[in-house]
């Protein structure tokens, strides 16, 4: 028994798909002087790659868990799942939400969302810059989409907690604001960051996020 139980295992985590860091579209310098090259190379190449390590191992000993039968185990598996996955989720859309060609304003739908729901694309901009900086440690900004009243919402997620997975919002656009996300550059002065990040904002990648959203 021990050994079929042991052979089940080795399949599933043969055949389960690994979670894998995807590539930029543009280079790590591209979005200079608002976000320098050496922090993107870092929190692309190094952090975001550690939570797709992390939780390609955590899903194998979940999935371990599961094949055994250990509720124990699984239960004590969450946090780390929630963790590193919430992590490639995050940085997965933060990096299609940048652009070197980004900055000036959104248009069509999207505009008209956002001045319906918070009057203006100024009065957008401070809130969720506000609601960013006002972050205690580490966490994330949010502009999501509220399906149930089809409105957007502004939200803040703690640590790497997916926008989704927490609050039911869908994710247009986030913030990171994450030390590793701007220290080498703005070092404590987070209002600067997120002041400066505005300039690469990819509103298309945001615009064709709300449309997928509606659906």
């Amino acid at each position: 028994c021990a050994a079929i139980l042991s052979q089940s295992i080795n399949q599933i985590a043969a055949s389960r798909q690994k979670h894998t860091l995807p590539d930029l579209i543009y280079d790590y310098g591209a979005l200079e002087p608002h976000i320098s090259a050496e922090i993107m190379q870092l929190h692309h190449s190094k952090h975001h790659a550690t939570y797709v390590n992390n939780l390609n191992v955590t899903e194998e000993k979940y999935q371990e868990a599961l094949a055994k039968g250990d509720v124990t185990a699984q239960v004590a598996l969450q946090p780390a799942l929630k963790f590193n996955g919430g992590g490639h989720i995050n940085h997965t859309i933060f990096w299609t939400n940048l652009s070197p060609n980004g900055g000036c304003e959104p248009q069509g739908e999207l505009m008209e969302a956002i001045k319906r729901d918070f009057g203006s694309f100024q009065k957008m901009k401070d809130k969720m810059a506000a609601v960013t900086v006002a972050v205690q440690g580490s966490g994330w900004g949010w502009l999501g989409y509220d399906k149930e009243s089809g409105r957007l919402r502004i939200a803040a997620c703690a640590n790497q907690d997916p926008l989704q997975g927490t609050t039911g919002l869908i994710p247009l656009l986030g913030i990171d604001v994450w030390e590793h996300a701007y220290y080498l550059q703005y070092k404590n002065v987070r209002p600067d960051y997120v002041k400066a990040i505005w300039n690469v904002i990819n509103w298309e990648n945001v615009q064709d996020r709300l449309h997928m959203a509606k659906k």
